[in-house]
């Protein structure tokens, strides 16, 4: 069964996603969905080709995944994330 999301959250979940220090499982542990599932939800609402740059950026990538992050990495959020709307990302 497919979640719904309102506009609000689906722009979280793909900001936590763009983020490098965000780890998939945060978005599991706020959102309730897999790590495919976050995959899935980028996949339909970026395009194909700012979808084929992020999923060939976070893939093995140590602090998307939480197994592979030193300890040092600290809790989820990061100080640097902003609020988006619209998909788009606020420029740093």
């Amino acid at each position: 069964m497919k979640k719904e999301f309102t506009e609000i959250q689906l722009d979280r979940i793909i900001e936590m996603a763009w983020e490098d220090r965000t780890p998939f499982e945060a978005i599991t542990f706020q959102f309730g969905i897999s790590e495919q599932e976050t995959i899935e939800i980028m996949r339909s609402e970026m395009k194909p080709s700012s979808f084929r740059m992020w999923r060939a950026r976070v893939q093995g990538r140590a602090t998307k995944h939480a197994k592979l992050r030193s300890e040092a990495v600290g809790r989820f959020k990061c100080n640097m994330q902003r609020q988006i709307s619209g998909n788009k990302i606020s420029k740093r």
